[in-house]
C-alpha cells in the first residue's frame, strides 16, 4: 500500500493503518512464540501452523547424496571438512564428480528401518536433503537428469519410499533444498573452479534468476507436490541471493502448500522459525521458535574416517538444554553409499529413546526454563517444572532449587510410574527435596515439580551464573 503524505484524508488514513498495525503487532507480542507473524496471517493462523513443531521438539536431520561415495577421500588422500562439502574441498571439476553417481547404488536402504530408527529414539520428524550443495537431485526429477532415478543404476526415488514410511509411522517428512549453491550449475552459487567467471559476477540477479527458473524452483515444486504434505522445507545458505528471490522460493510453498513451514535460512527473515548456526545451542533462553541442526560426530555427509562421535551422555544433555532455552533439536545421521545409517549413530539413538520413553513428558510440547540463571536445567508445561537432574550425587542427597517462591503442590520422579511424592522442604528462598541414595537414571533424572496455577520465581539481579555454579552444565 502507498499513503500520499500530502493529503490530508490520506494522513488520516495512513495513521488508521498504523494505529492498526500497532495493534497487530502488540497482540502478535504476547508470547515469546509470536514474535513474528506475517501480515497475510494471524497470529493464531500460525500458532496453529507451527503446533505440530513446537510439540515434536526432536528430529532426524539426514544427510545422504553422492558424496557419500567418496567417503571423505578424494583419489586416496583424506579431504578436510565436513563430507557432504567433498567436491567444493577438493574442487573436483563437474565431469570427475559426475562420475559419482555410476557408482551409487544403497542396495541396503530400506526406508521403514530408517523411519523406525528416528521414530525409536524419540523423533517426531525427518529432515532430509533432496538436494544439497552438488546439485545432485536425490529424488526423481524431470527439471534434470541430474538424479537418483535417472543418473544412478539403483533407479529408485529413496524420497518417495520415506514419504510412505512416515506415514505408515506417523512421522512427519520435510526436505531440505540448497536454494542458492549448486556446483553443478554456472549460474548458481559456488562453484569458482569450473565457472570462474562467478568471481567477477557483480548483479546477483545476473544468470540466478534463470537457474531458479529453470531447476530450482520448478524442483521445489516437485518436492511439494510429489510426494503428499510435506511438513517443511529447509532452505539452506542463501549466498548472495536477493531479497526478491528469496521471497520466490517462499512464494512457492505458501502456494502449493500453505501449512508447510520454512526455517529462516531461506534468507532475510522470511521464515516461520529460526535456524541457529550449526551445531550451536544459545547460552540462555531464546524467545520465539528456533532450532538447532547438530551433528552425532563431526561431519553431516558420511565420512568412513570420522569417529569423533559424542557420548549418549552429552547429546541427552544437548536435547534437555536446548529444549530448556525454548528450541528444538534436530539431529544429523550420516547414511553409507550403500543405505545404512552408520551403528554407532543408531546405537546412539536408541539410548537417547531408551531416555525418551520414560522421561518423554518433559521434552514434547514442553517451554523454556523460568530461572534466568540456568542453575538447573528446567523444562516447563502450564503448572509444572521439570528439574533435570544430571549430576549425582546431589550434594548431600538433597535436590535444592532457589528463587522459587511458590509453594510446591507435588513433588515427585518421572521415572516412578506410580508418582510417589518426594517430601519438599522450604528453607529460605529454596525448596530443598531429599533424592534417592543412587540416581534413579543413570543419564538424567526428572523431578517433577506441580503447582496450582503458574509458579512465581523471584530472582535477583546479583544471583550468580550457571557457571559459577554448576560447571558439570557447561557441557555444550
Amino acid at each position: 500500500m502507498f499513503v500520499n503524505d500530502n493529503a490530508g484524508t490520506n494522513g488520516i488514513v495512513r495513521l488508521i493503518v498504523l494505529l492498526l498495525l500497532a495493534a497487530i503487532t502488540a497482540g502478535c507480542a504476547q508470547t515469546p512464540q509470536h514474535a513474528k507473524c506475517e501480515q497475510r496471517e494471524s497470529c493464531s493462523d500460525k500458532d496453529r501452523r507451527m503446533a505440530w513443531w513446537r510439540e515434536a521438539k526432536f528430529g532426524m536431520f539426514i544427510h545422504w547424496g553422492l558424496y557419500a561415495v567418496p567417503q571423505g577421500r578424494w583419489k586416496g588422500e583424506p579431504i578436510p571438512g565436513i563430507g557432504e562439502w567433498i567436491m567444493y574441498r577438493a574442487e573436483i571439476p563437474i565431469p570427475e564428480y559426475e562420475q559419482l553417481a555410476k557408482q551409487f547404488n544403497p542396495v541396503k536402504f530400506n526406508a521403514d528401518e530408517w523411519v523406525r530408527i528416528a521414530k525409536d529414539a524419540g523423533m517426531k520428524y525427518i529432515t532430509i536433503t533432496s538436494k544439497h550443495h552438488d546439485g545432485f537431485a536425490m529424488f526423481h526429477s524431470k527439471a534434470t537428469p541430474y538424479n537418483i532415478v535417472d543418473a544412478t543404476p539403483f533407479g529408485r526415488d529413496p524420497m518417495k519410499e520415506l514419504a510412505e514410511a512416515c506415514r505408515r509411522h506417523g512421522l512427519r517428512l520435510c526436505f531440505y533444498y540448497s536454494h542458492a549453491q549448486d556446483w553443478h550449475e554456472p549460474d548458481a552459487v559456488g562453484n569458482h573452479w569450473d565457472f570462474p567467471k562467478e568471481k567477477g559476477r557483480k548483479d546477483p540477479k545476473e544468470g540466478f534468476d534463470d537457474y531458479m527458473d529453470r531447476k530450482a524452483l520448478p524442483q521445489v515444486r516437485e518436492i511439494l507436490t510429489q510426494y503428499g504434505p510435506i511438513g517443511l522445507i529447509w532452505y539452506d545458505t542463501p549466498f548472495r541471493i536477493t531479497k526478491q528471490q528469496s521471497e520466490r522460493f517462499v512464494e512457492i510453498v505458501r502456494e502449493l502448500q500453505p501449512d508447510c513451514l520454512i526455517n529462516s535460512r531461506v534468507g532475510f527473515d522470511l521464515g516461520d522459525y529460526g535456524s541457529e548456526g550449526d551445531n550451536r545451542i544459545p547460552d540462555a533462553v531464546r524467545p520465539g521458535d528456533w532450532e538447532t541442526p547438530a551433528t552425532i560426530n563431526d561431519t553431516w555427509g558420511f565420512k568412513a574416517y570420522d569417529r569423533n562421535w559424542k557420548s549418549v551422555d552429552d547429546l541427552t544433555f544437548k536435547l534437555v538444554d536446548i529444549v530448556s532455552k525454548g528450541g528444538n533439536y534436530l539431529l544429523n545421521v550420516g547414511p553409507t553409499a550403500e543405505g545404512v545409517i552408520p551403528k554407532a549413530s543408531v546405537d546412539r539413538l536408541r539410548a537417547i529413546g531408551k531416555w525418551m520413553r520414560v522421561n518423554g513428558e518433559s521434552i514434547y510440547g514442553c517451554g523454556p526454563t523460568p530461572f534466568r540463571t540456568l542453575i538447573h536445567r528446567c523444562t516447563t508445561k502450564p503448572g509444572k517444572i521439570y528439574v533435570h537432574v544430571f549430576e549425582y550425587p546431589v550434594v548431600d542427597k538433597k535436590l535444592v532449587i532457589r528463587y522459587l517462591k511458590s509453594d510446591v503442590k507435588k513433588a515427585y520422579l518421572l521415572a516412578d510410574p506410580w508418582r510417589r511424592s518426594l517430601d519438599v522442604i522450604r528453607e529460605g528462598d529454596a525448596v530443598v527435596i531429599p533424592m534417592p541414595d543412587t540416581a534413579p537414571d543413570p543419564v538424567d533424572t526428572v523431578v517433577v515439580l506441580e503447582f496450582d496455577g503458574q509458579p512465581v520465581i523471584d530472582e535477583p539481579a546479583s544471583a550468580p551464573t550457571a557457571s559459577a555454579v554448576a560447571p558439570e552444565l557447561k557441557r555444550h
